[in-house]
């Protein structure tokens, strides 16, 4: 039998086949430790490791194993043999009887046995006490500081491994990667009962592990909202970019009970960002994360509800309300919608790319791959400023990076200071009028063939590593017959949505369209999904401070 697994606790486990010994053995140690450590017992070698499997899971501390010798199917030193690999800086002590001392001094050869008690041990104060005492304080001078974090084990080519570790970063959920071909990696999978066949591996706070797990079960595991406290608001913002993030600080301030969905992560392209340099008041740059993270806090301060990792599939109008409806059938109604939904970084179509996402292409994750990016040769496909962000990120530890970039240079679509910056830095080069033509790997991108666009020329070179920034496609497909777009998908507002400057067609309103409003009253546009926007995070900012003001003056009129 094993004792049940409390609260978290530093953890003393004793096994014994004998009931009566086992315990005893727990009496014992509960009277003297039990203020300190959780005592755990079990009456077999296979029930022991699964309790300590279910504490590693946990991220619980064992400091002491006690084992008895003699018990079937498994002995004691086959025990702590396996317990090794399971806790490898825990104390592990055996219990024996006299016959049995030679076996004992022999394990201490075998399984680095750090002591052995002979039976019976009466009384505890002389016998038993003080040699725990030495151990365990040995065990505490060694730095074994519980951390209550998200571990994720995976492997450094798994599309998967990466697209966790890059939702966890951009929710700024703090979390340790191990690798599945190192041994913290493989004992993590063994405890959890995983063949490493299927990755990543995550295990929660609380000790859960999940294999493969989707997004939205990931966010509820590590503490995410992802279901709405209301049935009904007055706003809800979809998209947690800039926009978005500024309209539900505005609009929570000011008393609107506000809820933004994100089918992500917030923060959008910017919060991919390793520095952002143009901000007003940020005068020495800002990661987009940091911007980002602080935006949320000022807006869960506000009282703005955020949903995380939640899809929306669709608008409908119902009256008075607009209801916004998830890809799983549940809904969310409210007074007011504001679209801030940005745009997504098209996808490079050369042949290989696609199969090759997530091992070793990668889609604006510069900031989660760049440790694995030391010392190799990196190629960032993009002219615009985030794919100069980030080739300065990178540039730290990469032997190289090169941008590739279509046109014959960098001043129509970068900013002046990055262009200097680039310049400057010594292991940074510009290629221009050159494409990719192809990428080339098995289970991981190997070589890339670069073309020439003017002489048409191929060149093969080695690769490993692929960041791709280029143009931006709206995510509004979900809008379609609902929403007035343009050509390209991106939202049309205001006066805009007529060549005349008048009202669109089935507007039925006596007023004319506001500035940021759709053909829809009440829904309401700001970022980079609308049509025409400057695409620019200050310009974000404002235009959902500014639609926040108009859906006031909606809502006045209502």
């Amino acid at each position: 039998m094993t004792q049940a697994v409390g609260p978290a606790r530093n953890v003393i486990l004793t096994v014994d086949d004998d009931p009566g010994v086992s315990r005893a053995v727990a009496r014992d140690l509960r009277r003297r430790y039990g203020e300190t450590y959780r005592i755990v017992r079990a009456e077999s070698g296979q029930a022991a490791l699964e309790a300590l499997r279910e504490l590693k899971l946990r991220g619980d501390q064992v400091a002491v194993i006690l084992a008895d010798y003699r018990m079937p199917q498994m002995n004691g030193i086959e025990f702590l043999e396996q317990a090794l690999d399971v806790y490898p800086g825990a104390r592990r002590v055996l219990l024996t009887a006299y016959a049995d001392t030679n076996a004992a001094i022999d394990a201490i050869n075998v399984i680095d046995l750090d002591h052995y008690l002979l039976k019976p041990w009466d009384p505890p104060e002389e016998k038993l006490y003080p040699v725990l005492d030495d151990l365990l304080q040995a065990w505490r001078a060694a730095d074994r500081t519980r951390v209550d974090t998200t571990k994720v084990v995976g492997h450094r080519w798994s599309a998967r491994s990466s697209g966790v570790r890059e939702f966890l970063a951009r929710n700024q959920v703090p979390y340790r990667w191990y690798s599945s071909d190192e041994p913290e990696g493989r004992r993590l999978l063994a405890a959890a009962g995983a063949d490493g066949q299927r990755l990543p591996l995550v295990v929660t706070p609380d000790g859960t592990p999940l294999v493969e797990p989707e997004d939205p079960e990931l966010a509820r595991r590590v503490g995410l909202a992802t279901t709405p406290d209301q049935d009904f608001y007055d706003l809800v913002v979809i998209g947690g970019g800039p926009a978005g993030l500024g309209a539900a600080v505005y609009g929570a301030s000011e008393g609107l009970r506000t809820l933004l969905v994100e089918r992500s992560a917030t923060g959008g392209q910017a919060g991919q960002s390793s520095r952002i340099e143009n901000y007003l008041g940020f005068p020495d740059g800002v990661s987009g994360a940091q911007l980002t993270g602080r935006a949320r806090r000022q807006a869960t301060r506000f009282g703005a509800e955020i949903l995380t990792a939640r899809e929306v599939s669709g608008l409908e109008l119902n009256g008075a309300a607009r209801t916004v409806r998830f890809s799983d059938g549940s809904a969310v109604a409210a007074h007011s919608v504001i679209l801030a939904t940005g745009v997504a970084y098209r996808q490079l179509a050369a042949p290989g790319c696609a199969d090759l996402t997530g091992c070793g292409v990668f889609y604006g994750s510069a900031l989660t791959e760049a440790a694995g990016c030391q010392g190799h040769d990196v190629y960032i496909v993009g002219g615009a400023n985030s794919a100069g962000q980030a080739a300065m990120y990178l540039a730290r530890g990469a032997k190289s990076v090169t941008l590739l970039v279509r046109g014959d240079s960098l001043t129509a679509s970068m900013s002046h200071y990055l262009i200097q910056q680039l310049g400057e830095a010594p292991n940074i080069f510009v290629r221009g009028g050159t494409v990719v033509e192809a990428a080339h790997g098995t289970d991981h991108l190997e070589q890339l063939t670069l073309k020439d666009v003017a002489s048409g020329r191929e060149e093969l070179v080695d690769a490993q590593w692929l960041f791709v920034f280029i143009g931006a496609e709206p995510r509004t497909e979900w809008l379609a017959g609902t929403v007035l777009r343009d050509e390209r998908g991106f939202i049309v507002t205001g006066p805009d949505m007529t060549s005349d400057g008048g009202p669109p067609p089935g507007w039925e309103l006596d007023r004319p369209p506001y500035h940021l409003e759709t053909n829809v009253p009440g829904v309401f546009v700001a970022g980079d999904a609308r049509s025409e926007s400057a695409k620019r995070v200050a310009s974000a900012v404002g235009e959902g401070a500014m639609a926040v003001m108009l859906v006031h003056r909606y809502l006045e009129q209502s």
